[in-house]
């Protein structure tokens, strides 16, 4: 996956979010509010850039948080610069390049990957919780999808497959996955099952 995709999985998300009202609306799937959930998937762009950065040994001396008082159109702008700064980070990156995942030593397509797949799937959540129409572009949840989970099935739609890779969906002729993890490392380390 690459900076280009993850800005367009930004987009995508900042599309739904300018949408919503209501920042202390609740989203169940993450036992949280919109701001909250808009404040986890900025922590995570932030993390995996550092992460990237700072290469196999990883970057945990500081914490980030939100501030209480931030509104819903500050952290969503938040959001999009988090965004923008792990782009910035994949694309500046050497091939060889390696960072640190609790799941892996991710590459920068893996940190873009990880980064877009926070993006789409808590965008999802927040507009199911709140019962919004939206859906991720087909060929930026495929490009998480291919990167991150390798044995979902190719021949589905690929929202529904991510969604049914992270236990958040069915998908016809496949068990539900009710414990996932995924790939974050380069693609030719993986082993061919899917890890558990």
């Amino acid at each position: 996956m690459t900076g280009a995709e993850l800005r367009r999985a930004a987009a995508a998300a900042r599309e739904l979010l300018v949408s919503v009202g209501d920042g202390s609306a609740r989203v169940p799937a993450m036992d949280d509010d919109v701001a909250g959930v808009t404040a986890h998937v900025t922590g995570c762009l932030i993390w995996y850039a550092q992460d990237l950065a700072a290469g196999p040994e990883g970057a945990d001396g500081f914490t980030l948080g939100r501030r209480p008082e931030a509104g819903l159109p500050e952290l969503v702008r938040q959001q999009g610069a988090a965004a923008e700064v792990l782009a910035r980070t994949v694309e500046g990156a050497a091939p060889t390049d390696r960072g640190r995942h609790d799941w892996g030593r991710p590459d920068a397509s893996g940190f873009a990957a990880m980064g877009g797949a926070e993006l789409l799937l808590h965008t999802g959540d927040v507009a199911g919780a709140l019962g919004l129409p939206w859906r991720p572009p087909d060929d930026v949840a495929d490009a998480v999808l291919v990167r991150l989970f390798p044995w979902a099935p190719r021949d589905a739609d690929p929202v529904a497959a991510l969604l049914w890779a992270t236990g958040r969906g069915e998908l016809p002729g496949h068990e539900p996955v009710t414990s996932w993890r995924w790939h974050c490392s380069p693609l030719e380390e993986w082993d061919g099952r899917r890890p558990v």
